[in-house]
């Protein structure tokens, strides 16, 4: 990566960081309501803006993510006195940023005996499964574009942990316990599991106050409890469709084609059916984890073969994004000859 991409990296999140510092004044300072939201929608507006400054896929994509997305909606949260970020009494200062910036959801009460050594294991070895993958892709004209994009399926649920795991890390290093951000989805028996309960489960817990129990709340008055449920669960999802389209233009700049939308509209109508049917059954019919689990996991690859990657492909961020693992990968291996070079023996 060039170092004008990296010091524009730098730019946005000192700005972000600033911005962050004076949302925690806001907060002390200033009544939940209209007027404290009026305070924020500036950092608000700043926080859109701040990913056109980048091009590069990774870093875009991943500030995109954080700011545009979770910190905003924490903020839009922090303005009625409710989120992560209004957790009484006001928590300190550095971990107020971590809260608002990071993709993490801090643990009030810690267990003492996390397991730290489990955990970087599984880091490590996911690690080694994408370097694997970045191989592997060295060969992909030579294989059938079904089989690549089922390499993509498996990429983009170990780069996205890993991205979120290292982003965690600075809230880590200050001491900080964490909810886990993924749950094996690969295990996942059926949408409503594999959305609720296993997949990056940072955008399950700020979808819900910002948008699930809001429309749940408001339908429930109006329709009933029976209607309420669903209709908060598929806007929950549009929502969703709605920031990985914002996300998208981001590192494509090309105008959206709503095919990303359509693939989180399809799967809240699917969730949303298959919730119904499980409270129509009772329990009393249930498919074994055996069959159960292939056909969640199949149904969400295809569907992503469908509706969520296309986009992707045709702007070819594939490509860029492989491209900047090879760059990342040359960068590494420069500077490890190079502390080679200079601690070896002299002869």
């Amino acid at each position: 990566m060039e170092n004008s991409e990296m010091k524009s990296f730098m730019n946005a999140w000192i700005s972000a960081i600033a911005s962050f510092c004076y949302c925690y004044f806001i907060s002390s300072s200033i009544p939940k309501g209209f007027f404290r939201l009026l305070s924020l929608l500036p950092v608000i507006f700043l926080f859109t803006t701040l990913p056109l400054s980048l091009s590069s896929f990774h870093l875009c994509g991943t500030t995109a993510f954080f700011l545009v997305w979770l910190a905003n909606f924490k903020l839009l949260l922090l303005s009625v006195g409710r989120g992560p970020l209004s957790s009484p009494p006001q928590q300190p200062l550095l971990h107020f940023i971590c809260a608002a910036s990071l993709p993490i959801k801090i643990i009030q009460n810690p267990h003492p005996n996390s397991d730290k050594s489990g955990r970087k294991l599984a880091f490590l070895i996911k690690a080694l499964t994408l370097a694997g993958l970045l191989k592997i892709y060295q060969y992909r004209q030579l294989l059938h574009p079904n089989v690549v994009l089922a390499l993509y399926c498996c990429h983009v649920y170990i780069s996205a942990e890993l991205v979120l795991a290292l982003g965690a890390a600075p809230a880590r290093a200050i001491g900080l316990e964490i909810e886990p951000q993924f749950n094996e989805p690969y295990l996942a028996t059926s949408l409503q599991d594999f959305w609720g309960r296993r997949w990056n489960l940072m955008v399950s817990s700020i979808l819900r106050p910002t948008v699930y129990f809001p429309i749940r709340g408001l339908t429930a008055r109006r329709l009933g409890p029976t209607c309420a449920r669903p209709v908060a669960m598929l806007a929950a999802f549009a929502v969703s469709g709605l920031m990985h389209e914002v996300i998208y233009y981001y590192v494509t700049r090309v105008a959206p084609t709503w095919e990303v939308t359509w693939f989180f509209v399809l799967h809240g109508l699917c969730t949303a059916a298959e919730v119904a049917a499980k409270k129509a059954a009772g329990g009393r019919w249930r498919l074994p984890p055996a069959v159960s689990r292939p056909l969640t996991v199949g149904f969400v690859a295809v569907t992503g073969f469908w509706l969520f990657f296309p986009q992707l492909v045709r702007n070819h961020v594939d490509d860029r994004a492989i491209g900047e693992y090879s760059v990342l990968n040359a960068f590494v291996k420069e500077k490890t000859l190079l502390l080679l070079s200079l601690y070896s023996p002299k002869n």
